[in-house]
């Protein structure tokens, strides 16, 4: 098949932020393919066909990808930050598996991108600087149970935490029985970042306690980072601290 899928990470949101063979890559695509906020940070340019869809059929958009690649089309299908991080990626090879056998002929590649916890982190230092994990709070895709069974599993390994979709006008309560399950298990001053819309116009950070953090508002463009027990401040005036968390672990 001459057609091909390039899956594509944006970034958190600055263009400086997009890699150099991310921004190559859409340049050498016929037909885009996304979220409608997603398509919008890519700029206009002739020949490029714009298919811009809601936020909850991932995998069709993915078929419709790989439909147009298999037609010959060059394709490319974005993501905000990485598309391997609870993106695009992993809905299009579903689509892969499940679909039509030629598709696995198709030349299909991944782009990465930086994803909202690592731009959060830069931001403050190095939260993530020993052993750490993401979860999503999103039980669109798997039940809350689970949700809530991984999660008080690495609470209990002691895991720096990143957690990813904390909150929607659809699930309002789910960051909050995450950070009581958290308070349950971690001191009340364990540091806790909320980390809104990085590297954008709108972008906002908070340093907060545990306790603190059960009742600060987020959304679904916010990265939560819950601290592990050596997640330390380094305070400084008139600015939020840097947090870092050792790479060593004392015996």
């Amino acid at each position: 098949m001459s057609g091909s899928v390039t899956v594509i990470g944006l970034g958190p949101g600055d263009p400086r932020l997009l890699t150099q063979a991310a921004a190559e890559a859409l340049e050498r695509a016929d037909d885009l393919i996304g979220y409608v906020p997603y398509v919008a940070r890519v700029p206009e340019r002739p020949g490029l066909v714009r298919h811009a869809s809601d936020n909850r059929v991932e995998v069709d958009r993915a078929r419709h990808a790989l439909e147009l690649a298999a037609a010959g089309r060059h394709v490319a299908v974005v993501s905000g930050g990485d598309p391997g991080v609870f993106a695009m990626a992993a809905a299009v090879f579903e689509a892969v598996e499940a679909g039509d056998p030629a598709w696995r002929d198709l030349a299909i590649h991944v782009e990465p991108g930086i994803t909202a916890m690592l731009a959060a982190a830069a931001r403050l230092g190095a939260p993530l600087g020993g052993d750490f994990c993401a979860l999503s709070l999103s039980d669109n895709l798997k039940p809350w149970e689970t949700i809530l069974a991984r999660l008080e599993a690495v609470l209990r390994a002691d895991l720096v935490i990143a957690l990813y979709n904390p909150i929607s006008s659809a699930r309002p309560w789910q960051l909050g029985r995450a950070l009581d399950l958290a308070a349950a298990i971690r001191a009340p001053d364990t540091p806790v970042i909320f980390a809104r819309a990085v590297s954008r116009p709108d972008e906002a950070l908070r340093v907060l306690t545990l306790d603190e953090a059960r009742t600060a508002p987020a959304d679904m463009a916010t990265v939560v980072i819950l601290g592990a027990s050596g997640t330390r401040l380094i305070p400084r005036t008139g600015r939020p601290p840097f947090v870092y968390t050792p790479r060593s672990v004392p015996g």
